[in-house]
């Protein structure tokens, strides 16, 4: 009996009135869409059809933060990179189901997949990342990250973003993989990326924690990981608040993957209207779905985390192709639709381009403002590329 005030105060201190509020309105504005969602077609006016576009975004923004600030004390309280790893699944699970539902809906998907990946690709690599290391560079003027912990990250995406964009269109037929080359595709890629989180979140746990300095007196750089707590003990000596952060980020997540759906068909029709590009569709998806993720990076920039800037950004790249490809190969495998993954001429130079700029960024012992300028200005290049 003793310990139920307590636990009375550790609720109230997660589900705080701002919580529910969050709460109360993307469900009822999940409720709302329920309800008129029919109304909602070609036949509506624009500025009524661009009104209750901004509607949803706007929920979807609230929604959002709730995740974020959600996302941030769970990471506080775990460590990482399992409070980064919490926020990037969460994250990236949204995205799959997006890109699944539209997959299983009526009408010719074949390239989404392609073009949301490739999206989130640049979106991460460049924008979210440019921007952090801009105005964490700018705050700080030099930043050392974790190198043997994003190494892993770089060598993963230059395997997984190969089998991706790449590999299809030089061994498969019309830039897509044969039912043949489908299956052992889909295991080498769930295989890899299953290691890699085993390897993450056990022995190579430290690879991903921030550096501290070392203080010797030759000022050479050098620098040791955080020690850290084994998060077995972390969440048996905090299971009910880690339980209930967990749930309530589930709560939060829900109704932007439920509206998500109905945003990208307003989007389209938008898009359509105004004869913007269909790519166009699939950045802006991504970046409104992400928006959670690229608040939070900024942040741990600003203050000077930037390992966790790549645990977040890196890692949802990961966790995004390493997911996304097998479940659309299966569900092709399964509806009998063609899924085209090769990628133009165009944006394989750009994500080649990309690769080599964050290797040879994240491969140095000090990152700055000049690395992020440089991620930045490449996602203008690929604006030009989309509307080219």
């Amino acid at each position: 009996m003793g310990s139920d005030p307590l636990n009375i105060t550790l609720t109230r201190s997660i589900i705080t009135p701002t919580a529910l509020l969050r709460l109360a309105i993307g469900w009822g504005g999940f409720l709302l869409l329920s309800l008129t969602g029919h109304l909602l077609g070609s036949t509506l006016p624009a500025w009524l059809l661009l009104l209750c576009l901004l509607g949803i975004i706007l929920v979807i923004l609230i929604c959002s933060f709730g995740v974020v600030h959600g996302a941030e004390q769970l990471a506080r309280r775990m460590g990482d990179p399992y409070g980064s790893l919490v926020l990037t699944l969460s994250i990236v699970l949204i995205e799959v189901i997006l890109i699944s539902a539209v997959m299983l809906g009526p009408g010719e998907h074949s390239s989404i997949a392609k073009d949301s990946v490739m999206a989130v690709s640049m979106i991460i690599l460049n924008l979210v990342i440019g921007l952090s290391l801009l105005v964490g560079g700018i705050k700080h003027g030099t930043m050392a990250v974790n190198r043997t912990g994003t190494s892993s990250y770089l060598v993963m995406l230059g395997v997984l973003l190969m089998l991706a964009f790449a590999l299809p269109g030089l061994i498969g037929e019309a830039g897509s993989y044969t039912t043949a080359q489908r299956i052992p595709l889909v295991l080498l890629t769930l295989g890899l990326y299953a290691f890699f989180l085993y390897r993450q979140m056990g022995a190579q746990a430290p690879d991903f924690t921030e550096l501290q300095p070392t203080g010797n007196a030759a000022g050479d750089g050098a620098e040791k990981s955080e020690p850290r707590t084994p998060i077995a003990q972390i969440l048996r000596e905090h299971r009910k608040e880690i339980s209930l952060r967990l749930g309530l980020l589930v709560l939060t997540v829900l109704p932007i993957v439920l509206l998500s759906h109905d945003m990208a068909s307003l989007l389209d029709l938008s898009l359509e209207r105004v004869g913007a590009p269909v790519a166009l569709s699939g950045i802006l998806i991504a970046m409104i779905v992400f928006l959670p993720e690229s608040i939070t990076s900024v942040r741990a920039a600003l203050a000077g985390e930037i390992q966790r800037v790549s645990n977040l950004c890196h890692g949802a790249l990961v966790s995004t192709v390493g997911l996304t490809i097998p479940a659309v190969l299966v569900i092709g495998s399964l509806t009998d639709q063609r899924v085209i993954l090769a990628e133009s001429a165009a944006n394989l130079t750009l994500l080649a381009v990309t690769m080599l700029v964050t290797v040879a960024g994240f491969g140095a012992k000090k990152l700055t403002a000049i690395h992020g300028a440089a991620h930045l200005a490449l996602f203008v290049v690929y604006g030009l590329v989309v509307f080219s």
